[in-house]
């Protein structure tokens, strides 16, 4: 997919050049600490995989970049000095060109991740490794699933159409064959008790979702838990080893310290009295 705002090479600045790869909250969180850093010259993008995103305050891109040669050859020509990957935690293919482009650049590279969630007392998970251990999980006989996977991981569970599914999505599924099924667009965050009335109104017997961690959509969970229901977690896939944080404010403070070095080594600096 072609970038919807096409970014020319530029010369090479003091200014650190910050590619942020985004689509999450943590993106848009660390988007706004860099926007009106002049230390700082960054750029956000994004996949293009929802319909709608909202404005950026610092310039945006939108669409793939053609795999690790193409990411790498984004870097080089754009004069990229480091790249926070601040994708979703699901989002493995993108994570591992990063690593992989930015190793072929000797670009820095960190992960802005948010926390994965963790089983508290009273949950009945069962914690498989893909969609596929999900859909056998759910065993054959008939149940009424609660299906917040997202759009994308829907296809593996047409293979299971005895069940009744309750599919919840920010944008409408594509694909999702199985017959028996409930549509429902919304954007989270989502409140306990509206989770716990949805699961009251549509008789649900089991939740299937993806470890994503964060704030947002946790209610579910804890939903499941006051309603004694079982839960069926998706695994988070591994991460390529690079500097990690959970806080927006920790990479910028790992992105700052890059600029001041590149600012300590520039011509200018250097030959200031």
């Amino acid at each position: 997919m072609a970038s919807s705002s096409p970014i020319t090479p530029r010369p090479t600045t003091v200014a650190l050049s910050l590619l942020i790869l985004g689509g999450t909250t943590e993106a848009s969180r660390l988007a706004a600490l860099v926007a009106d850093n002049a230390e700082i010259a960054p750029v956000l993008s994004l996949a293009g995989r929802t319909r709608e995103h909202a404005p950026a305050p610092i310039p945006l891109r939108v669409g793939g970049f053609g795999g690790v040669a193409g990411l790498a050859t984004y870097l080089a020509t754009n004069s990229i000095d480091a790249v926070i990957d601040a994708t979703h935690p699901f989002a493995a293919r993108i994570s591992a060109h990063a690593a992989s482009a930015c190793a072929i650049g000797d670009v820095p590279l960190a992960r802005l991740t948010r926390p994965a969630w963790m089983p508290e007392p009273g949950d009945r998970w069962q914690v498989v490794p893909d969609m596929a251990a999900a859909v056998a999980a759910l065993g054959s006989t008939p149940r009424r699933v609660f299906l917040t996977t997202g759009r994308q991981e829907l296809a593996p569970f047409n293979g299971a159409p005895q069940h009744h599914y309750v599919v919840r999505s920010i944008d409408a599924p594509d694909g999702f064959t199985a017959p028996q099924a409930t549509f429902i667009t919304a954007r989270g965050p989502f409140a306990l008790a509206d989770e716990e009335a949805l699961m009251h109104a549509h008789a649900i017997d089991v939740l299937v979702t993806k470890n994503a961690g964060g704030p947002a959509t946790a209610a579910k969970l804890k939903a499941a838990r006051n309603l004694g229901l079982p839960v069926v977690m998706v695994a988070r896939p591994p991460e390529p080893d690079v500097p990690t944080f959970h806080e927006p404010s920790e990479a910028l403070a790992w992105v700052e310290k890059l600029a001041r070095a590149k600012k300590l080594a520039s011509p200018s600096h250097r030959a200031a009295p």
